[in-house]
């Protein structure tokens, strides 16, 4: 059995460019979906947040219009609501990676907002890396990268290929413009080679021991190929 440590957003608003406050949280499918997967497979899983704090789900997640359907929808809303990982998480800051064998990150603009800086979630991300843990990230979780830097400052996944939420995916829908940042450019920016696919389409990138995924789409073959890192 494999312990996985999911870090998670704390945040249930996102800071818009005109300063407005959206609701948000992570989404829904990019937790549940690998928390399920994780589970079936005979693994353990942590839950970490800023502060250890109950992650918020983002609402419009649980909607069955972007769930896929009623019946994901309510299989979701079910997770969110009972599952005790999602309601007994740890500080982020308190966390001993010795103690994991694997990290995930999902995604939703919650860590837009919050993981996008926080010193222990790109610490913990780069110390996995370093010790060739298997390292997973879904959409906005990629946020988490962005504090990961080496004492020169240099992103230590600059030399890796990932994926996540495009910029262009991010125009599609309705925040492109309001965005404060777009996830694809900052990540470009910190040097990471990032590769996008078609738009809500699933999409992963795999390389040595970090495995990505574009979007929601991704989630199930993003943990399907975490799982074959962990063994």
């Amino acid at each position: 059995m494999a312990k996985i440590l999911f870090i998670m957003t704390g945040s249930d608003e996102w800071t818009l460019n005109d300063g407005t406050r959206h609701t948000t949280g992570y989404w829904a499918e990019e937790a549940v979906v690998p928390l399920q997967a994780f589970k079936d497979a005979g693994h353990a899983v942590t839950v970490a947040t800023p502060g250890g704090v109950v992650p918020p789900a983002d609402p419009v997640s649980l909607d069955p219009g972007l769930a896929g359907g009623d019946e994901a929808a309510a299989r979701f809303r079910d997770a969110v609501a009972t599952a005790p990982e999602f309601g007994a998480p740890v500080d982020l800051a308190a966390v001993d990676l010795t103690g994991f064998d694997a990290v995930y990150v999902p995604g939703g603009h919650g860590p837009m907002e919050d993981l996008s800086g926080d010193p222990h979630a790109g610490a913990l991300l780069a110390d996995a890396l370093a010790s060739g843990k298997p390292v997973g990230l879904v959409c906005h979780g990629l946020a988490a990268l962005l504090p990961a830097t080496e004492p020169d400052g240099v992103n230590p996944f600059a030399a890796y290929r990932i994926t996540g939420f495009t910029d262009r995916e991010e125009h599609l829908g309705a925040f492109g413009d309001k965005a404060p940042w777009l996830l694809q450019t900052r990540l470009e920016q910190a040097g990471i080679d990032f590769q996008a696919g078609e738009p809500f389409a699933s999409h992963v990138e795999v390389d040595r021991n970090v495995v990505t995924g574009q979007n929601p789409q991704s989630s199930q073959t993003a943990a399907d190929e975490l799982l074959k890192l962990i063994g």
